[in-house]
């Protein structure tokens, strides 16, 4: 994962209708299928008293981009458990269904040795690994895909667990072995390496990455000791030697892939924004540098975000707002980069997101689920083709947890209870169909994602980030139109103070202090017949999602 980064992006960039219009998502929508509607098991709502306070118009008419079923996916890693193990876990992921399931990191990658045994490394790897920060120097910790203890995640596991959730791999290989590696040519090595592991994995997976975050201090492989070093390479890393090093992993990952008739697509790690000047040269100059070595070789381009100020004490304004603004602005940045680099513009996948915030249990609260549910709309309409959340377990420290489960270390609430974003991202998917369509809401603190499914539904996801409630009309193209509507309404829970733990679904309130409520897939959602137009209250800081039928 990310260490440290800034959250907000510059402005500087107006970019053309040509370049607004470029195809970001490519062929992680090649054959895309069309998503069919569910209807849920659903009671009569009660009618809504009052005039409308806000009005949405939605225009099914106007596509705005296909979704892609990869945007919904996670990342899993080798301190997770075997995963495939834990029913519980396993029932779980099964109802979210992420489609995508990234692996082994964040920045293990960097670190990780496919085919070795625990304990194991290769030979060439030195005993002590440097890094560009100010950590305290120690025996490299070599983490490894034939590792079957209990507390760890093998490879085979990896593949077993993208079997039974139905879910593609996007596996990230390791570049930082190319820059610590002590043979003679480091970077060949490393490249080969990484292509062994695309014969044995033999066609399973189709999307791979090249290192994890290497820009960062904070990664194996950012500083080397230049003396045990064998190819001349520098103490420090920079854009132009990743994309040096990208090329070698690119050429020997797509030749391993045509040996076993693959078809497989490799990513490059880019920053998403343009840094201050409190950044580093190495991380302003590094798409740049990228470009001028690597050109157009990158399959896609892999960004990272977690949205919110390093380790502030954000409030729920301030991290809700960062969803909308900085999801488009990351896909600008990228656009804006590669015209004035003169390259390609990729299909850019978002592999790590979360939220910074902390200090206030803000990770584990529901405002966090409400952050996903933007960011899900956001990239749905700025057409992303891939995004994995960061991530599935990691350890709660007092609610500075980015994990979608709890690992059994949060007080009063059993090991593998699911956090409020994981209800967000369920409701999301389930009721967000293939193409996104034009719509609008004339409130600023109500925001409005509109979609159609295959069969002709609507899937519309409303967001009231206000601390009022409000009575929300929905018109559409076509004023004859008439039907049924389906919705599920979450919101927090008067724990907590601003940052709820828990999340209600339909008014449905969990048994535990935190996390969402049990058998929450048999709650019922609430139906009403409309014609010309939908009634709705929004509640305070909550998020409806709503099916439309005709």
């Amino acid at each position: 994962m990310i260490k440290k980064i800034v959250a907000g992006v510059t402005s500087f960039f107006i970019i053309a209708n040509s370049l607004a219009a470029q195809d970001t998502q490519g062929f992680f929508i090649n054959g895309h299928r069309a998503k069919k509607a569910v209807i849920p098991r659903a009671k009569k709502g009660r009618n809504i008293m009052g005039d409308a306070t806000v009005q949405v118009e939605i225009n099914d008419a106007d596509t705005i981009a296909s979704v892609s079923p990869y945007l919904f996916g996670n990342n899993t890693n080798p301190y997770m458990t075997q995963i495939v193990t834990e029913p519980e876990l396993m029932r779980q992921l099964q109802l979210l269904s992420p489609n995508v399931l990234r692996f082994p990191g964040g920045n293990i990658s960097n670190e990780y040795y496919w085919d070795k045994e625990p304990g194991n490394k290769p030979a060439d790897v030195p005993d002590t690994i440097l890094f560009g920060d100010n950590r305290r120097l120690r025996k490299s910790k070599a983490w490894t895909g034939k590792d079957s203890r209990p507390q760890s995640l093998s490879l085979e596991n990896y593949y077993k667990l993208l079997q039974q959730t139905n879910s593609a791999g996007s596996i990230c290989v390791n570049a930082g072995y190319a820059r610590y590696g002590m043979g003679t040519n480091p970077i060949a090595t490393a490249a080969h390496y990484a292509a062994d592991w695309v014969r044995y994995d033999n066609s399973r997976t189709r999307f791979w990455e090249v290192g994890n975050e290497d820009y960062g201090t904070w990664q194996a492989g950012y500083k080397i000791d230049t003396v045990k070093n064998k190819d001349g390479q520098p103490g420090l890393t920079n854009g132009e030697l990743y994309g040096r090093i990208f090329l070698a992993f690119s050429d020997s990952m797509h030749a391993a892939a045509r040996e076993t008739g693959a078809t497989i697509y490799i990513g490059a790690t880019l920053i998403e924004a343009a840094k201050n000047i409190h950044e580093s040269d190495i991380n302003r100059g590094w798409n740049e540098g990228f470009f001028r070595s690597a050109k157009n070789a990158a399959d896609f381009f892999v960004v990272h975000s977690y949205f919110t100020p390093y380790q502030q004490n954000s409030t729920p304004d301030a991290i809700l707002n960062t969803a909308n603004t900085v999801t488009g602005r990351i896909m600008e940045y990228l656009k804006a980069m590669t015209a004035q680099y003169g390259t390609e513009m990729k299909p850019v996948a978002l592999t790590e997101w979360n939220i910074f915030a902390e200090r206030s249990k803000q990770q584990t609260s529901y405002v966090n689920g409400m952050h996903a549910a933007i960011v899900l709309g956001e990239m749905a309409t700025h057409r992303y083709s891939m995004a994995c959340r960061w991530d599935l377990a990691n350890g709660y420290a007092n609610g500075n947890d980015h994990g979608m489960f709890s690992k059994g270390d949060e007080p009063g609430i059993p090991k593998w209870s699911a956090r409020p974003a994981f209800y967000y991202m369920y409701y999301f998917q389930h009721f967000f169909g293939d193409q996104v369509i034009i719509s609008s809401s004339n409130d600023k603190n109500v925001l409005v994602y509109a979609s159609t499914f295959s069969d002709g539904k609507k899937g519309v996801v409303l967001i009231n980030k206000d601390s009022t409630a409000k009575i929300v009309s929905l018109h559409f193209n076509h004023s004859k139109q008439k039907g049924q509507c389906y919705s599920y309404t979450l919101t927090g829970g008067n724990d907590n103070g601003l940052f709820s733990q828990q999340v209600l679904v339909n008014g449905v309130a969990p048994m535990l202090p935190a996390g969402g409520p049990p058998d929450f897939e048999n709650i019922a959602a609430v139906s009403s017949s409309y014609k010309e137009k939908i009634t709705l209250l929004l509640p305070a800081m909550a998020v409806q999602y709503i099916l439309i039928t005709d």
